[in-house]
């Protein structure tokens, strides 16, 4: 700027006419990126909204009505319906039990007890609302719903509590306050009087009131933070504020050198070489100095990087619905891009979970197909049909499809319901014997469990003849418990250990190694009279909380092959994973040799690598000390080669979960997706960087632990959020990219501008377009993009590796030189190559010149064209490529081009242009188009050969505190006392993000005399 004299004349008459549109300029641009942040966050609420509806929506119960079972949702379950309640339910609503099988409820959430409470119909029969189910099944009589419910109690307490926190805050501020005032009031007085302790007693209240407001602040503080699930902070929240000091320690170190330099010119050449006395219109003067110095801060820091990262992550999350991916929690998207091990489930993840009875071995002879009822001997045949059709629960059945020809539709249990359609298969009906043997007349269930791995039924006998267990499960655990079998022709026989081995070897083994999930059932009878050599006589009533000797001496009934087939899809998204540097391990509680086979045929298990797989009692033993303790070393000797974990637990998987993210063997930490159905899964999934649970067979135990909800139980879904994780990362950087080679070029142009000609190239308003405007619709138009296929051909990011690359620091800097020479090239001589007046050395108010106004223009062509560089950051050469995929992005490029157009030939005084003629704007695009063709030069400078210290944005959230701090938002956590120090930084950032909001206009002031 040329700064004013006394004798000059400050403002002329016309510029004083026409003063008031640069307020309003800035007032409108300041207007539109307000209101498109605003659309943007209600857009995002209103989403969320959506989200949870959707959430709350398909949560279903199944309540019987008119006698028949239906699913409703929670919301209209009312007092009175009879709810059927089995594993894995999330209780909606408080109840009283009317029956009850081997049922046991966590209360944890409304006692804070861990231990999980037995109920029955006798001693303690009542359900309450937010309770989960954690074993059995009953039906219950819904006592209340909603608010008058226990969770809805404990909800409008809350609410209440808060109220009351909030209103107790204001009560003690008022208070503070007046006894402020009151001390100050008594302090004159006890001074005057020499009356000190009424003084000090006085100050002592307002430091208590003020450290127990203090106090509860940091309590509240505390509990949010504890509330978090205990997950650090994310890997891109860490670059991001690594990223954001960096920028700031440059911004102020450049701001601070052009005020330091400003002052110093004008210092020697008013006071030294003009030797002018001091006058007090020099005040204003270094006012401006100082003022440009913060214009300087204001552009080095990259203000539309929050609104990137909101939209990326918003527009990811919808577009991921779509993929059959429900997010819970946002930042579980782009934690998805760093992924680096996947832990999955086999059963409905991997394979389609619609099973079928394709082997069976009855009475020493194996089927291929399922046999007719007439082929087998009526005793076994009909012990194997009730055994199927009573020990599993009747909320599994068959149902018809809903047009005519299509399959029987699978609901309920997927294995039982196979097992449902091997009686049907045997010419039988299971309802008709279900509808003959009422639920409530069963004695006792054992229920099926990770522990057991079977279920167990007791069933009464007609007329008083005793009592008979059925019972089923995995083949291995029931037939060890087997003591009798029917051989050939139904003939009963004792089952030794030596067939035992036969029956493992020739007919199980064989089964599990073609894929198929083997299930032996088995029956056992308690007779009042002479018993038979299989049976067993009693005289009272048998113990039936003695489980292990009630589930013994079993006779064999069968052994039965199901299977369920691989996902078609599923082969190719696990060698898509494989490229893409993700390690993926299957953990699934089936036979050790169908979990080989499933694995080998989903391509889990390559010939070419070298593989450990495990089953769940040899793994503990690997990874456990001689005090049965868990080591990392002994663990850390499993995991890397480890890619099946068969007839494992869910503890095995936690603690397979928590070895590898706690292990310290790869250079950076391992980022692990889970997947999990069940309730016991609910700690893995937490644990996890990333918890998947599954939408249809998944309980809600699992879904409320989870990160994102697979509304498909399908792998391959996994993938898709890979894909849109890497995308959220890549549409950062781009982001980055582009802006940073804005706000580069602008702070030069500035300094450069200030301290060589005193005078910036770019006025306050023109700024305000390229630093606010640009940096909004780039936002909207780079965070955007759609992702591709290639992202998965290549490693994660990783926990260490810059935000910034070296490719994308070299396309900073050339674009940047590139931009840089045309400017100060047309700076210095633009007016002569141009053949127009020039702009340097005009009076400060003096009307706008055609040579700043290229410089603007051209400077802001280059930019646009940069944009279309930006949207590579790995080096293609093709920047087109996908550019007609994203609408977005060209519509809004297009837009920002006619914006500027508009600004140039008819801003004038509001944006101090002058309207341009038809070879100037040619000029401008030619050399905006040079962008273009200076990017696929830089491309060409093999990045290798660039420092690796060029690289910014190294996050890495170990050694960061855990607390989140975004850009531009006005919240933050509580520190530790141990990280303290880290506050400055947190404030800091804060500070930075104030200045360039509240500061904006001050560049526009003027003199006032």
């Amino acid at each position: 700027y040329q700064p004013a004299d006394e004798d000059e004349p400050i403002v002329q008459e016309e510029e004083e006419h026409y003063s008031w549109i640069e307020g309003l300029a800035i007032l409108v641009s300041v207007f539109v990126v307000v209101v498109v942040t605003a659309f943007n966050d209600y857009s995002k609420e209103k989403q969320f909204r959506g989200l949870q509806s959707r959430i709350e929506g398909e949560h279903k119960f199944s309540v019987i009505r008119g006698g028949d079972a239906v699913q409703v949702n929670i919301g209209d379950i009312v007092v009175g319906d009879i709810c059927q309640i089995k594993y894995g339910d999330l209780l909606p609503a408080d109840g009283i039990l009317i029956q009850s099988n081997d049922l046991k409820i966590d209360e944890s959430s409304l006692t804070g007890e861990s231990d999980h409470v037995k109920k029955n119909e006798s001693t303690d029969p009542i359900v309450l609302s937010g309770t989960h189910v954690m074993e059995g099944s009953g039906k219950m009589v819904v006592t209340a719903v909603g608010v008058n419910s226990q969770a809805g109690i404990i909800f409008t307490l809350l609410g209440a509590a808060v109220d009351e926190h909030e209103a107790a805050a204001k009560q003690k501020k008022k208070e503070a306050k007046k006894a402020k005032k009151a001390a100050g009031a008594k302090d004159e007085i006890t001074n005057n009087s020499h009356g000190h302790p009424q003084g000090i007693r006085s100050q002592t209240t307002v430091d208590s009131i003020t450290s127990d407001d203090g106090g509860d602040e940091g309590g509240k503080s505390g509990g949010e933070g504890s509330g978090h699930g205990g997950k650090e902070k994310s890997v891109l929240q860490a670059k991001l504020t690594k990223l954001a000091i960096q920028i700031g320690y440059a911004g102020s170190t450049i701001a601070v050198l052009t005020v330091i330099i400003l002052i110093i010119q004008f210092c020697i050449q008013t006071f030294v070489i003009e030797q002018k006395p001091w006058r007090n219109s020099y005040a204003n003067n270094l006012v401006k100095h100082f003022i440009i110095g913060v214009t300087v801060l204001v552009v080095a820091v990259p203000e539309g990087l929050p609104l990137a990262v909101t939209l990326s992550l918003a527009y990811s999350v919808k577009k991921m619905m779509k993929d059959n991916n429900l997010v819970r929690h946002l930042d579980a998207c782009e934690t998805m891009g760093n992924a680096t091990a996947i832990c999955s489930d086999k059963t409905g993840t991997l394979t389609t979970n619609r099973m079928t009875v394709v082997q069976s071995y009855i009475c020493e002879k194996l089927c291929l197909v399922t046999p007719r009822f007439s082929d087998i001997p009526r005793v076994v045949g009909e012990a194997i049909v009730e055994g199927i059709a009573l020990n599993s629960a009747y909320t599994s059945c068959l149902m018809a499809g809903q047009n005519p020809g299509d399959p029987l539709q699978q609901v309920g249990n997927k294995t039982e319901c196979a097992l449902l359609g091997f009686v049907n298969g045997l010419g039988r009906n299971y309802q008709t014997i279900r509808d003959a043997n009422a639920e409530d007349t069963f004695t006792r269930v054992y229920t099926f469990n990770s522990v057991r791995k079977s279920m167990s039924t007791v069933v009464p006998k007609p007329n008083g003849g005793g009592y008979r267990v059925y019972s089923k499960g995995a083949s291995e655990i029931v037939l060890k418990k087997c003591a009798f079998i029917y051989g050939q022709d139904g003939v009963l026989e004792k089952f030794t250990r030596d067939m035992q081995e036969r029956l493992l070897h020739q007919v199980i083994e064989p089964m599990a190694c073609d894929g198929l999930r083997t299930i032996c059932i088995a029956f056992r009878d308690f007779v009042p009279g002479k018993a038979n050599i299989n049976e067993v006589h009693y005289d009272g009533e048998p113990n039936w909380d003695d489980e292990e000797n009630i589930i013994s001496n079993l006779t064999c009934l069968c052994v039965v092959g199901i299977e369920d087939p691989v996902r078609p899809e599923v082969p190719e998204a696990i060698r898509k994973c494989q490229r893409a540097g993700i390690t993926v391990r299957m953990v699934t509680g089936d036979n050790i040799n169908t979990a080989r086979s499933i694995a080998t045929k989903c391509g889990i298990l390559r010939p070419q690598d070298d593989f450990l797989i495990l089953e769940g009692k040899e793994f503990n033993r690997r990874i456990r000390d001689s005090n049965g303790d868990i080591q990392q070393h002994l663990l850390d000797k499993v995991w890397p080669k480890l890619r099946v974990l068969a007839r494992s637990s869910p503890t095995d998987k936690y603690n397979l979960v928590k070895g590898i993210i706690d292990s310290k063997v790869s250079v950076s930490r391992e980022v692990v997706a889970v997947t999990g159905d069940g309730t016991n899964d609910g700690p893995a999934l937490k644990k996890a960087d990333v918890g998947f649970a599954m939408g249809i067979a998944g309980t809600d135990v699992a879904k409320e632990a989870s990160d994102i909800i697979l509304t498909d139980d399908n792998f391959s879904s996994i993938v898709k959020a890979v894909m849109w994780g890497r995308n959220v990362y890549d549409s950062i950087a781009k982001f980055l990219q582009f802006q940073l080679t804005v706000n580069v070029v602008a702070v030069i142009v500035a300094f450069i501008g200030a301290c060589a000609v005193q005078d910036s190239p770019l006025k306050a308003v023109q700024m305000l377009w390229m630093n606010l405007i640009m940096d909004t619709l780039a936002s909207l138009a780079l965070a955007t993009e759609m992702p591709t296929p290639d992202l998965l051909l290549r490693k994660p990011y990783g926990r260490t590796k810059p935000l910034i690359s070296r490719t994308m620091m070299k396309n900073i800097l050339g674009q940047a030189v590139y931009q840089l020479v045309i400017v100060f090239g047309l700076l210095f001589v633009g007016d002569h190559f141009l053949d127009i007046e020039s702009g340097r050395g005009q009076p400060l108010n003096s009307e706008a010149t055609q040579h700043f106004t290229i410089i603007f223009n051209v400077f802001v062509f280059m930019t646009l064209f940069n944009e279309l560089n930006a949207r590579k950051i790995h080096g293609q050469r093709n920047i087109f490529q996908g550019l007609f995929t994203n609408p977005i992005f060209y519509t809004i490029w297009i837009i920002t081009l006619v914006s500027q157009v508009f600004i140039i030939q008819f801003g004038k005084v509001a944006f101090s242009t002058k309207a341009l003629n038809i070879e100037q704007w040619l000029w401008s695009v030619f050399f905006g188009l040079g962008t273009l063709i200076w990017g696929q030069i830089v491309t060409s400078i093999p990045t290798r050969k660039m420092p690796k210290k060029m690289a910014w944005g190294r996050g890495h959230p170990e050694s960061e505190y855990t607390e989140a701090i975004r850009l531009g938002e006005e919240r933050y956590e509580t520190m530790d006392n141990d990280k303290k120090p880290r506050a400055g930084q947190i404030l800091w950032i804060r500070g930075l993000t104030r200045l360039q909001t509240q500061l904006r206009v001050v560049p526009t002031s003027k003199p006032a005399g």
